[in-house]
C-alpha cells in the first residue's frame, strides 16, 4: 500500500531532475563551458535533494520543520522556473510548458505521500476496525430484523382479536336475535285468548274446582342477592388450631384437601394462603 503514493512521486521527482538537468546544460551551454553548466544543474537537482532527504528523515521521526520544507519548495520553484524560462526561449514552447510543471507535481505527491504516512494505520488496526464495523452493521441487521419480525406478530394479533371480536359481536346479535323472537312468542302466547282458554279447559278436567291462573315468565331486571355476612377473620394461632383439629379428626390423618373442604363446610372462612400456610405450620 506505501508503494501506491511513494512510487509516482519517485518517478516524477526523478523525471523532474532530469528535464532540470537537460534544460539547464541546453541553456547556459552556448554561454559557458558544458561542464559548468552541468554544475549548475546538479546543483540545484542536489539542493532539491538533499531537502528532500532532510525532510524524509524528520516525517520519520514524526517531526516537521517548516525552513527545510520552505526550501524544498524553492528548489522545486527554482527548477520550474529554469523550464519555464528555456520554454518561453523557445521557437515552439508549447511542448516545454508542457512538462514545466513537473518539478511543482512531484513536491506536492511527497506532500500526499507525508499525509498518508502519518494517517496510516497498521493490519491490526485497520482489522480492528473492520470487526467493530462488522459488528455494528450485525447489530443493526439483527435489529432491524427484531423489529419487523415484531411488527408482523403485532399485525397477526392484531388481526387475530378483531377477527375473534367480529365472530363475537355476529354471534352475540344472533343470539340477542333468537331470544328476541323467543321472547316474543312468549308473551303472544302469555296473552293470546286461545291460549288461556286452552290451558283452562285441560285443567278444569283434572281439578274442576280450581280457576287457573296461567302465567308465563316475564323477561325483565333481576334483584340482586345480599352477599353473605362473613364473620371476624380468624387470627394465625386460631387458624392453626383449627386446621390441626380437622387435620387429626380421623386416622389416618387427612390429606390438605380433604382438610380444606371440611374446614369451609364446617362455615369457617380463611383465604386459601393463610390456610395453605396454616397446614405448613401444622404440618412442620
Amino acid at each position: 500500500m506505501r508503494g501506491k503514493t511513494v512510487l509516482p512521486a519517485v518517478a516524477m521527482t526523478a523525471v523532474s531532475m532530469v528535464l532540470t538537468l537537460a534544460v539547464v546544460v541546453m541553456w547556459l551551454g552556448t554561454a559557458v563551458p558544458w561542464p559548468v553548466a552541468v554544475v549548475v544543474g546538479l546543483g540545484i537537482d542536489g539542493g532539491w535533494l538533499a531537502t528532500l532527504a532532510y525532510e524524509r528523515r524528520l516525517a520519520a521521526q514524526g517531526d516537521h520543520n517548516r525552513t527545510v520544507t520552505a526550501v524544498g519548495w524553492s528548489f522545486g520553484l527554482i527548477a520550474t522556473g529554469v523550464l519555464v524560462a528555456h520554454a518561453l526561449g523557445e521557437d515552439s514552447p508549447g511542448a516545454w510548458l508542457a512538462v514545466a510543471w513537473l518539478p511543482i507535481a512531484a513536491k506536492a505527491l511527497w506532500l500526499v505521500h507525508g499525509l498518508w504516512e502519518r494517517t496510516a494505520l497498521t493490519p491490526s488496526a485497520l482489522g480492528a476496525i473492520r470487526g467493530i464495523q462488522q459488528e455494528a452493521r450485525d447489530e443493526a441487521a439483527v435489529a432491524r430484523a427484531r423489529l419487523r419480525a415484531e411488527a408482523a406478530t403485532e399485525e397477526t394479533r392484531l388481526t387475530a382479536v378483531t377477527q375473534a371480536g367480529a365472530r363475537v359481536a355476529r354471534v352475540q346479535a344472533r343470539t340477542a336475535q333468537t331470544l328476541s323472537a323467543a321472547w316474543s312468542t312468549l308473551e303472544a302466547a302469555r296473552r293470546g285468548e286461545d291460549t288461556g282458554r286452552a290451558l283452562t279447559s285441560v285443567t278444569h278436567r283434572v281439578a274442576p274446582e280450581v280457576t287457573p291462573r296461567w302465567e308465563l315468565p316475564v323477561w325483565g331486571p333481576m334483584e340482586s342477592v345480599p352477599a353473605l355476612e362473613t364473620g371476624p377473620a380468624l387470627t394465625d394461632d386460631a387458624l392453626d388450631v383449627l386446621v390441626d383439629q380437622i387435620r387429626h379428626s380421623e386416622d389416618p390423618a387427612l390429606s390438605y384437601r380433604e382438610m380444606a373442604s371440611r374446614f369451609r363446610a364446617k362455615g369457617h372462612a380463611a383465604s386459601e394462603v393463610r390456610l395453605r400456610a396454616a397446614w405448613k405450620r401444622v404440618v412442620a
